[in-house]
């Protein structure tokens, strides 16, 4: 049995998708589906089971002995998220709570951590597993702050030599895109959002910047394909090893401006762009510059390519954005 909590989520329902594809049998999907569209991330996916988060902990206690692996990418991931108890309790503690249950149980473990707990990036983005390393990182957000907390809370559990899984994987996503995220609303990649909104002819708008070493619209992310990310995280299922806190992007910055264009162009039209001010709230915590260092990962001897922004996109909008049915 594999446990996907957030199974229904964007990048977790990607992920029961490609479970699937790769014959894991008996999965076990743990989310709130709510009252909105959540659902059709899932309806095309056969789980055995779909249970509440609140139901968690003591459904793997009942079940432990059958339980091969849980992904836990369940997470309160608004970035602007400011009540800190609910963050806490979401983000950190029930983390903490399934980290022991599952060496205590012996289930492997392969948990989202997030490319946000780097701040403004001053001090890199190489994925050390030195808790030394980790305390010179300043997470600009709640949200961030609370990856951040957990992983510091891994680390200092693995160097005091405590419990651990079998088998763990902490993985630190940097600004990932695809199918199924269209419940985010807000939180939706620029993508999605410019198909959605876009009107033939029209310019894309994008951010202006406040710093004089970046030009509108050319503030750069580390961008990164939701198949790769599905794909890592069956390697990493498959290889059931202790590969400690990874950073999982496609390695490359690109710009907003490159990504704009790439969406106009995969509709069939000419990119055109205005640029508009950033809402005040966002500007003090907004990361110009975001690249994942993949060596550690290339190291453990994952080696297929990652893939290309252009070919990401276009198969994004050609292949669900723009058709009847853009769910998986």
């Amino acid at each position: 049995m594999i446990i996907v909590t957030g199974g229904a989520g964007f990048i977790g329902s990607n992920l029961v998708a490609a479970l699937e594809a790769a014959g894991a049998a008996d999965i076990v999907i743990c989310d709130r589906l709510l009252d909105g569209s959540k659902w059709r991330n899932i309806a095309k996916r056969l789980p055995r089971d779909i249970i509440r988060p609140e139901a968690l902990l003591a459904y793997i206690e009942a079940n432990a002995g059958a339980i091969e692996t849980i992904f836990h990418l369940g997470a309160n991931s608004a970035t602007t998220a400011t009540d800190g108890d609910e963050i806490v309790a979401t983000n950190f503690a029930l983390s903490v709570s399934l980290w022991r249950l599952c060496a205590r149980h012996g289930i492997g473990f392969i948990y989202a951590s997030s490319a946000a707990v780097y701040g403004d990036g001053n001090q890199g983005f190489i994925d050390s597993n030195n808790l030394a390393d980790l305390r010179t990182l300043r997470p600009l957000n709640l949200y961030g702050w609370s990856k951040y907390l957990f992983d510091g809370w891994v680390l200092t559990s693995v160097a005091r030599n405590e419990p651990v899984p079998p088998y763990w994987s902490g993985l630190r996503f940097f600004n990932v895109y695809g199918p199924n995220e269209y419940h985010k609303g807000a939180m939706q990649s620029l993508v999605a959002k410019i198909v959605a909104a876009h009107q033939p002819g029209k310019p894309v708008s994008l951010f202006k910047s406040y710093r004089p070493n970046f030009a509108d619209g050319w503030q750069l992310r580390d961008f990164v394909w939701v198949d790769d990310v599905a794909a890592v995280m069956l390697w990493l299922w498959t290889q059931k090893c202790c590969a400690g806190i990874l950073n999982l992007g496609a390695g490359i910055a690109r710009s907003f401006h490159d990504l704009a264009g790439a969406t106009i162009r995969a509709c069939g039209e000419t990119p055109r762009f205005a640029y508009v001010e950033m809402p005040e709230a966002i500007r003090p915590a907004y990361q110009y510059f975001t690249c994942a260092d993949i060596s550690r990962l290339r190291q453990l001897g994952y080696s297929s390519p990652m893939t290309a922004l252009e070919t990401g996109v276009g198969a994004y909008v050609t292949g669900f954005l723009r058709t009847a049915d853009p769910y998986r």
